[in-house]
Order: structure tokens, then sequence, then C-alpha cells
């Protein structure tokens, strides 16, 4: 005689978007630790301001194996965001909203990391780089750009997966 299996008990919202968070804000200070690394690697002091889109490409060109290495970092942190909103959630509504929300957390967390560590950005009209896949100018923004769209990625995620339950 086969027993059907029961339907796996939904958690609280609550715990659940605690967990996102703490996981999200993680994963963004080790990527500001990661890029004061890189900076180092690319010959900016401790506080300089990013140089110029072309000056920035130029320093990842002098080292050949950096750009495919930080492309691959990048691939590989947004695999990581997918996979916990995968988990966190049971439909795909729940689920985007969970990647939404952690890539939000991440992001801010990532700004404030690098603050905190190195005293950049100084303002969110600072320049960045954003992500370099696939690379375009339109990645080259101040920092205000990417903190705005993070929050209402948060603000959309949460309300996707309050949705969802």
């Amino acid at each position: 005689m086969s027993v059907a299996p029961t339907a796996r008990a939904q958690r609280p919202f609550g715990p659940t978007l605690a967990a996102l968070i703490g996981y999200a804000a993680g994963m963004g200070w080790l990527e500001a630790v990661v890029v004061v690394y890189i900076r180092a690697v690319i010959g900016l002091a401790h506080a300089q301001a990013m140089p110029d889109e072309a000056g920035v490409m130029e320093r990842f060109r002098s080292l050949p194996w950096l750009m495919p290495t930080e492309q691959g970092r990048e691939a590989a942190t947004l695999v990581m965001l997918a996979a916990v909103g995968w988990l966190a959630a049971r439909s795909w509504r729940g689920r985007l909203g969970a990647f939404l929300t952690c890539f939000g957390i991440w992001d801010i967390t990532y700004y404030l990391g690098l603050h905190a560590l190195i005293g950049w950005p100084r303002t969110l009209a600072d320049r960045d780089v954003l992500f370099l896949i696939p690379p375009s100018s339109l990645w080259n923004q101040p920092v205000w750009v990417p903190v705005l769209v993070s929050c209402g990625m948060i603000a959309g995620g949460i309300t996707l997966q309050a949705r969802a339950r």
C-alpha cells in the first residue's frame, strides 16, 4: 500500500525573508572585499575614484586573464542568487521575487561595503562599471542608478513573494 506524500508545509514569510536578506548581505560584503582586491590588482589606490570606462578597460586589458576571470565571477554571482531564489519558494512568482530581493540587497550591501572598506564611492554621483557581461558602455553609470534599481527590485521582489503565498 502506498501512501501519498504530504504537502510540504510552507515556511513563514518573515524567517524566509530574513534568511534571504542575511544571505544577500553576506554576498554583498564578500563582493565588496573581492572588488577591493581587484582594484589593488589594477592599480587603484585605496579611495581613488574609478577612472572613466576607457581607463578601466585599459587596466583590464593589461592583465588578459582578469576580464574572463571577473566575468566568470559575475556569472557565478547570478547563479548563486538564482539558486537561492529557487530554494526560497515553490512558485515561479515567489522564486523570481526571492531572486529580485536578494539581488537588490546584495547590490546595495556591495556599495555600502566598498564605502566602509575603502571610502569609495564618496557620493552616489560617483561613476562605476556595473557589469562586464556583456561589456557595454551602458554599464558605466553613477552609483545612484544601481541603488535606485535595487530599491525597486527589493520592493518588487518582496511584493512578488508575498503574492505568491
